[in-house]
């Protein structure tokens, strides 16, 4: 008689990934977005190479023919706070829509509002309002992921419902240049990530929310990118305090070195960032930062110029404590100061000298009014007049004259400004740019 075979040894499939995914599965939602935009003959000059500008726009600002047309993106999302709704999500996967849809695990459906977004971080904060509470995910802890260490990222991508991608974390601390922006402090991971799984969560092994995810760099072919949550959890608390993030200031002028000033200044060879004026009543004024010092170190990251350090500082929140290393005749000194928010007056200048607009109260709350125009400036180039109604600057929906001032103080990095402006009865989207 024929023997059976011996049964095959059998092992648990409940794996650590198994676990993980359905403790934090029922907290992943899908995000869908509209965004409605009417292309129409513009009094304004455009400047060539604008992403709002684009062959579409030209062609119906060149026939005269005003035209809406409608675009849908697709997301994800992890709640964060079931009581009160909060969903954290990519900034990229929400900007400009006029319509937010949030769909649960369970296939419960809520439109969404927007809380507050932040483009330097690639974050943003929205809420649903439910019947009962949901389930959430609380965050964990990034300061002490490991390389090689298994990773989680779970999203919708092209729609589709939960899809669970696994990987090793492959570097941490990465920089990623995109669209003029610098994103610093990711996580490296060759988990699956694109535009669907973007705004979802990354978890290690043991369940635990430590990065979002970011489709952010689309040239990437097995590199995904992920935020840290420690990083996170700064950005989320501006935002829902604020609807903004409140960026930190620290009253320093700076400028690159050359080799002149390099030789001057006794700076190290990996070059710096030089102090030309300390503002007297800003945070570094009574800390013994001075004129003449040279930045190399911004918290843990290494300062080489000017762009580093503007670029490195906006990852801080107004309300934290900066670690700053100078290099004084060669000599390194730290110091600690208290970032404070940008105030609102030196705004009121910035947006004189950089792009040549005075603003008033058109009224409250409402758009901000144009004042005055400097002749031969980014304004007076594009064509800006007295009178013109200026409704959002880049992101930041106006309400106010102050609602401005805050805009120009969260962009006086960047090179330029999108801006929604109201002639008579037409809305236009305009960029200025230095």
């Amino acid at each position: 008689m024929a023997a059976w075979p011996a049964q095959a040894e059998t092992f648990t499939r409940e794996t650590p990934v198994v676990l993980a995914v359905r403790l934090a599965g029922p907290a992943v939602v899908n995000i869908s977005t509209k965004t409605t935009v009417t292309a129409r003959p513009s009094p304004f000059r455009p400047f060539t190479g604008d992403e709002f500008f684009d062959s579409f726009f030209r062609d119906f600002f060149e026939r005269f023919a005003p035209q809406e047309r409608t675009f849908t993106s697709l997301g994800s999302g992890v709640i964060i706070d079931g009581g009160k709704g909060f969903i954290l999500t990519n900034e990229h996967v929400v900007v400009r829509a006029n319509e937010i849809k949030v769909i649960l695990s369970d296939e419960r459906e809520y439109m969404a509002t927007l809380v507050g977004s932040d483009p330097d971080s690639d974050l943003a904060v929205l809420q649903i309002k439910a019947e009962r509470n949901l389930p959430a995910l609380a965050m964990g802890d990034s300061s002490d992921l490991m390389i090689g260490e298994t990773v989680i990222a779970i999203g919708n991508p092209f729609g589709l419902t939960h899809t669970v991608t696994t990987g090793v974390i492959s570097a941490t601390d990465r920089s990623v240049r995109t669209e003029g922006r610098v994103y610093r402090n990711f996580i490296q991971t060759d988990a699956s990530i694109n535009p669907g799984n973007s705004g979802g969560p990354l978890l290690n092994v043991n369940g635990q929310l430590i990065g979002i995810n970011t489709a952010i760099y689309d040239r990437a072919e097995g590199i995904g990118f992920a935020i840290p949550i420690n990083k996170a959890k700064r950005i989320i608390r501006d935002l829902i305090s604020y609807g903004e993030v409140h960026s930190a200031w620290l009253g320093l002028t700076v400028q690159d070195l050359d080799e002149r000033l390099a030789q001057y200044f006794k700076a190290p060879e990996e070059g710096g960032a030089l102090v030309t004026e300390v503002d007297p009543d800003g945070p570094a004024a009574d800390s013994g930062v001075k004129s003449g010092d040279v930045i190399v170190g911004l918290g843990p990251d290494r300062i080489r110029s000017v762009d580093d350090y503007e670029d490195i500082l906006k990852s801080y929140t107004a309300s934290e404590k900066v670690a700053l290393t100078v290099s004084r005749q060669g000599r390194p000194l730290d110091f600690s100061i208290q970032a404070r928010s940008f105030p609102v007056d030196k705004a009121k200048r910035l947006s004189w000298d950089r792009y040549g607009l005075t603003i008033v109260e058109a009224r409250k709350p409402g758009p901000a009014a144009v004042d005055k125009v400097r002749s031969g400036s980014p304004a007076d180039r594009i064509g800006l007049k007295s009178g013109d109604l200026i409704h959002q600057v880049n992101e930041i929906k106006l309400d106010s004259a102050e609602s401005y001032f805050k805009a120009m103080a969260k962009y006086r990095f960047r090179q330029g400004v999108i801006m929604v402006v109201q002639r008579g009865g037409t809305f236009y989207r305009i960029t200025l740019t230095l």
